[in-house]
C-alpha cells in the first residue's frame, strides 16, 4: 500500500534532474480488491510522472550550531621558501581558515592554486572568516524587517527580502519525505 508523501502545490527538488518543481499533480494508482493506491506518482510538469523516491524536501540545516570563532591562520608553505615567491601577500605562508575550535578542520586550498592567483586566494580567505559574522547579520536584518515591515523604508524591505532568500539557500538542506506508512494492519481513509 502505499500513501502520497507530497502535496499539490508543494515545491520539491527533483534529483535526476537537478532542478526545483513544484508538485502538480498527485496521482495514485489503483488495483482492483485494495482500499488504498498501490503506488503513488507525482507530476512536476517536467514530462513523466516521478516517484517519491525521486523527489526531495527543503530541510532545515542543524548543523549550523556556534559558528563564531573562526580565523585566519598562517600555515608555512613547505614547498616554496619566501625567496622564491616574493610576488605573494605574505612570502612563504598561504591562508588556512581555522573552523575549529582545536585549530585545525577547516578551509584550504593547493598550494599550486594558491601560486596561481595568491590575491583571490586571500580575499577568499577572508571572506570565509567573516561569513559568520555576515550571517548574523543578515539574520539580524530580516529579523529587524519582520518586526516593524509597515513602518521600514521600500529599500530595508527588499534587502531584508534578499537577506531571507541567502538564508533560506544556506541553511535548507534536501532531505527524503518523511515515511508516511501507515502502521501494519491499519488502513487509513
Amino acid at each position: 500500500m502505499a500513501r502520497a508523501q507530497f502535496q499539490k502545490g508543494q515545491k520539491v527538488w527533483v534529483e535526476c534532474v537537478g532542478a526545483w518543481a513544484q508538485i502538480e499533480k498527485v496521482q495514485p494508482v489503483w488495483a482492483k480488491g485494495f482500499d488504498e493506491p498501490v503506488r503513488v506518482t507525482y507530476d512536476v510538469g517536467l514530462g513523466r510522472e516521478f516517484q517519491a523516491a525521486e523527489l526531495l524536501l527543503p530541510a532545515q540545516d542543524d548543523a549550523d550550531g556556534d559558528l563564531g570563532g573562526w580565523r585566519l591562520l598562517r600555515a608555512r608553505n613547505k614547498w616554496q621558501s619566501a625567496d622564491d615567491v616574493p610576488h605573494h601577500p605574505v612570502p612563504g605562508t598561504y591562508p588556512v581558515v581555522v573552523t575549529d575550535k582545536a585549530d585545525w578542520g577547516g578551509w584550504r586550498v593547493p598550494g599550486a592554486e594558491y601560486d596561481r592567483d595568491p590575491d583571490r586566494i586571500e580575499f577568499q580567505a577572508r571572506l570565509l572568516v567573516a561569513a559568520p559574522r555576515l550571517l548574523a547579520l543578515a539574520e539580524r536584518l530580516v529579523d529587524a524587517v519582520a518586526e516593524n515591515p509597515d513602518d521600514a523604508p521600500p529599500e530595508t524591505l527588499a534587502l531584508g527580502r534578499e537577506a531571507r532568500d541567502i538564508l533560506k539557500s544556506v541553511k535548507e538542506v534536501l532531505a527524503p519525505a518523511p515515511d508516511a506508512s501507515p502502521p501494519a494492519g491499519k488502513v487509513q481513509s
